[in-house]
């Protein structure tokens, strides 16, 4: 699709806070991306447009059937103020895959660059500067057509939304305790695991919050089959270093395709490190912790980056990992990709896009 984007100034602007008062989630920017599509038309009137409510008839299959997707990533301004998109490329492969399993059609990935280009572009000075901070882009994609019956819809509006994040460790990275789970399952192959589709967060809901009140900060889902296998944690995937080899688990359809994962799967590599992508049972991790050759459990996501894991909980056992410290590939992953967002490092990989 090469139609031109159309472009809609707000009239009014909202104040922008400071770096220190962001949160996450909660502030949006003046403006937003739109494209609509028509069973005979595709892809259409791609624009941007002054932020606000998208009109939807009560009757729309998304708000019946759950036909949606989504995806996340981030702006960073880098030292020498320029603002740079971290792999969206692979951000937008990622959503046409989840369009894929959830029959909605796919997006021209030419246009899905230019619209989080265009966007971020047009929202620059809501992209914070201080490290840590960053402007959180959302790119959406929703069943519209107004009809009951389950059937793939033939109507979708394609959106994007900004929003400015404060920084996930605002005092410093710092482990967090998972709790992993036996009662729940969140997918098992052949079903929706690798999809970005909020039926997949609405479905973790219950096992997150049961585990929140047990004082952990989230949960390590085990694989749905045969309830032994670690898959991943509930906002990030999961990797855990065993006498001196990191190892993670397949995308075999269960989990998500990661893009901070794959970002450290290859820093890895790089560097030399021995590493496997493949099942590890949960058994194998207790042995490992009980042998002492248990040496750093990390999870990669594009919020956190990379989470430290000082301790998991299984089976009422608790197992501290590391003395409940940051482990020393745990904080170089961390400090190399983060270098490479904020451009201090050099981005080898081509990884980011200048706004």
């Amino acid at each position: 699709m090469t139609d031109a984007i159309r472009i809609v100034k707000a009239t009014t602007h909202k104040p922008k806070p400071k770096d220190s008062d962001l949160g996450f989630g909660t502030l949006f920017t003046d403006h937003m991306f739109v494209a609509d599509f028509q069973e005979k038309k595709g892809w259409y009137d791609p624009r941007v447009e002054p932020y606000g409510p998208i009109p939807l008839d009560p009757a729309a299959a998304v708000l019946h059937y759950a036909q949606a997707i989504f995806d996340g990533l981030k702006a960073f301004r880098g030292a020498d103020g320029k603002v740079r998109l971290f792999r969206p490329q692979k951000h937008v492969q990622r959503m046409n895959h989840s369009a894929a399993q959830m029959c909605i059609p796919p997006l021209d990935p030419e246009l899905a660059l230019r619209s989080l280009v265009t966007l971020v572009g047009i929202e620059r000075d809501w992209v914070p500067k201080t490290v840590g901070t960053s402007l959180y882009v959302r790119p959406t994609i929703i069943a519209s057509e107004a009809f009951l019956g389950v059937r793939p819809a033939k109507s979708y509006i394609y959106f994007v939304i900004l929003s400015p994040v404060g920084a996930y460790y605002p005092e410093g990275m710092a482990p967090v305790k998972i709790r992993v789970e036996e009662k729940h399952v969140r997918a098992v192959e052949g079903g929706l695991g690798s999809a970005k589709t909020g039926a997949n967060y609405a479905a973790s809901l219950m096992a997150a919050e049961e585990a929140k009140h047990e004082g952990f900060t989230q949960v390590l889902w085990l694989d749905g089959v045969h309830r032994k296998y670690i898959d991943e944690v509930g906002t990030m995937n999961i990797m855990v270093k065993i006498a001196g080899e990191v190892i993670t688990p397949p995308l075999g359809g269960t989990i998500l395709p990661g893009i901070t994962r794959d970002s450290a799967l290859t820093l890895l590599r790089d560097w030399g490190a021995k590493v496997s992508e493949r099942q590890i049972s949960i058994d194998e991790v207790v042995t490992a912790h009980k042998a002492g050759t248990l040496e750093e459990v990390f999870g990669t996501g594009t919020a956190a980056v990379i989470s430290p894991v000082g301790e998991l909980a299984y089976k009422g056992h608790r197992m501290v990992i590391g003395g409940g410290k940051i482990g020393p590939t745990t904080q170089k992953l961390y400090d190399a990709i983060v270098g490479i967002q904020y451009g201090t490092a050099p981005d080898t990989h081509g990884w980011t896009v200048e706004v």
